[in-house]
């Protein structure tokens, strides 16, 4: 499984909304590997397919701490279908956005219908760090980066503070 290349802001696909995957496909199921491959690398905990240059709605998602524990999460076409009311905030990071986190406020539980790595559809309930994952994950489908959650001057911060650190390693 190849590494992929993680595409970072400003990069116009991270704007974009992806298409839907009509058909799940052997080309699909190894775009979710190497997706999953990547991750692990690099390392997080979700990865969407536009960070990585490719416009569909595709993501993965592991919780886990060490190799021994991964339960990896492939998700086709997932939608938010219900939202809890509670609201929670929490530090996110990004891996479009490396080193850089911020407090977001997200609905606490959320129920997500998906198709599976066998095109079968499936839904899923969840609550704390799976939710919030989730969220931030199918944000990216939609062309939303979790500092747009911020406020414009919050969001500035963030964007200057990596353009910084980028010239730093230059």
């Amino acid at each position: 499984m190849p590494l992929l290349q993680i595409l970072q802001v400003p990069h116009p696909l991270l704007k974009r909304v992806a298409a839907p995957v009509e058909r799940v496909t052997d080309d699909i199921r190894r775009l979710m590997d190497d997706m999953l491959a990547t991750m692990y690398a690099a390392p997080g905990i979700g990865l969407a397919a536009p960070q990585v240059g490719v416009s569909r709605r595709v993501i993965v998602v592991d919780l886990a701490k060490d190799e021994t524990s991964r339960a990896p999460l492939r998700l086709v076409n997932p939608a938010v279908l219900w939202a809890s009311e509670e609201q929670v905030i929490m530090e996110e990071g990004c891996l479009s956005l490396p080193d850089q986190f911020a407090e977001v406020r997200r609905p606490a539980a959320v129920k997500v219908s998906y198709q599976d790595e066998s095109g079968a559809a499936r839904e899923i309930e969840a609550d704390g760090m799976l939710a919030r994952c989730l969220q931030h994950e199918i944000d990216h489908l939609d062309g939303v980066l979790f500092i747009d959650h911020l406020s414009l001057l919050r969001r500035q911060m963030i964007l200057r503070r990596l353009e910084k650190a980028r010239r730093v390693r230059a």
